[in-house]
């Protein structure tokens, strides 16, 4: 049975499309036939991630029913399908949101999982992508803020009914100026789907516009991300913290 998940963050900036884009090919690098879809109709991002920041026809055709959304899938070298957003302000002016939920809906007969990068903050574009989703993929920085934006937004998908799958941790560096992991667990009152430490890879991969699974496929956010996708999967895999002392020193012999 297809799952949709919304990835939603409350914050703008925390490695919500970077999350959407290593996931959802992670999925697919372990077998799983994936689309990734733009829900970040005012400020896209996955276009541009991955290399094609402009294409014939968006995710914005599909809503002013210029297209249908099978003519809008596009598939990466990885094999992985993406629905990329329109760069133009004009193609959302017109966006009805409210046909967003119908869409997933057809989406659901033509792969296994789609993932919805939303767009930040809790306005309609969000709102659209949190109720077209089966479960919410929260994604948060370890900074008091995020944390308080990705509560008001756990809050938001209990109103909607949506279940949380988890919490992925981005950016970690396990300082003192950090939230501790225990108290955004308690605070959320979520589980960790993941924790992906900060990682020049990342921005190494998204000079050479693709995935960090792909391009530094033994670096630490690569690995961090195989280990989500497995646990979405329904692997019993424990999230550990990346700076204890044991993951330190696997880190180590990784790394040789």
């Amino acid at each position: 049975m297809t799952k949709i998940y919304a990835i939603i963050s409350g914050k703008g900036g925390v490695g919500k499309s970077t999350t959407a884009v290593n996931l959802g090919m992670s999925l697919n690098k372990l077998g799983e036939d994936v689309i990734i879809v733009d829900g970040n109709l005012t400020t896209p991002n996955i276009g541009i991630h991955l290399g094609a920041p402009i294409v014939p026809i968006t995710f914005n055709h599909v809503l002013n029913n210029q297209a249908r959304i099978e003519d809008a899938i596009y598939e990466h070298e990885s094999g992985t399908k993406i629905i990329p957003a329109s760069l133009s302000l004009k193609e959302v002016e017109r966006i009805d949101y409210r046909k967003i939920p119908d869409i997933f809906k057809k989406l659901k007969k033509l792969t296994n999982y789609v993932l919805i990068d939303s767009a930040a903050g809790l306005g309609d574009e969000a709102r659209f992508s949190m109720i077209s989703a089966d479960e919410i993929i929260i994604v948060t920085n370890a900074e008091m803020t995020a944390v308080t934006d990705a509560l008001k937004t756990i809050k938001l998908a209990e109103e909607y009914n949506k279940p949380v799958k988890g919490i992925i941790l981005t950016r970690y560096e396990g300082k003192r100026t950090e939230m501790s992991l225990s108290n955004i667990k308690d605070m959320l009152e979520a589980p960790f789907l993941g924790i992906v430490p900060e990682d020049d890879a990342i921005k190494e991969s998204q000079i050479y516009k693709n995935a960090v699974v792909y391009t530094s496929p033994r670096s630490v956010a690569a690995r961090s991300y195989i280990e989500t996708a497995r646990r979405l999967l329904g692997e019993d895999i424990p999230v550990c913290d990346p700076y204890s002392g044991f993951s330190r020193f696997w880190r180590i012999i990784l790394r040789k």
